[in-house]
């Protein structure tokens, strides 16, 4: 069992309103092929993490955009990297209530209640912890400061980082 380092969630947080109405030149925009919002949101967490897992199939990394792990733009292999059992480098995550969401966190959102399309990351969050009182920042429909109630969804999966394995 690796120890679980601490997260930055400011860093990821301060990440997320530099880069909300903007492009990082760094990282390939994937507006016009599909959308850019996890892709985004693998750059916060990497802002809070400041590690990329370079395995070739399960891993989580950038390096251009062609050279890119599936997790990091892909919605639901962005759900299962974080989410993985086994140890392994990377920011490692988990399903949690929405009680449970913090700034730096990310929640996925289903449009259609069959698999899930968005992911934005969580800028603010006071109690009571309900949508109204979530702020997020996303790609694709770009926001910064939006009210989580403010998206028409069906379903919503909110995803805890809990911190990072190093390598």
């Amino acid at each position: 069992m690796c120890l679980l380092q601490d997260y930055d969630r400011l860093a990821a947080v301060a990440y997320a309103h530099r880069w909300a109405y903007g492009r990082n030149p760094d990282f390939y925009n994937y507006d016009s092929i599909g959308g850019d919002c996890t892709n985004f949101a693998s750059q916060c967490v990497y802002a809070g993490s400041g590690v990329m897992n370079y395995l070739p199939t399960f891993g989580w990394y950038y390096i251009d955009a062609n050279r890119k792990s599936p997790s990091w733009t892909g919605v639901e292999y962005f759900f299962n990297f974080l989410t993985r059992p086994q140890s392994s480098v990377g920011p490692v995550g988990r399903e949690c209530l929405l009680t449970e969401i913090r700034p730096g966190d990310v929640v996925q959102l289903s449009f259609t209640g069959q698999g899930f399309q968005h992911t934005p990351v969580v800028v603010a969050a006071q109690p009571p912890y309900a949508p109204e009182n979530i702020l997020v920042a996303a790609h694709s429909f770009d926001a910064d400061n939006r009210p989580l109630n403010s998206y028409e969804y069906l379903l919503l999966r909110p995803i805890q980082i809990i911190g990072v394995i190093r390598p």
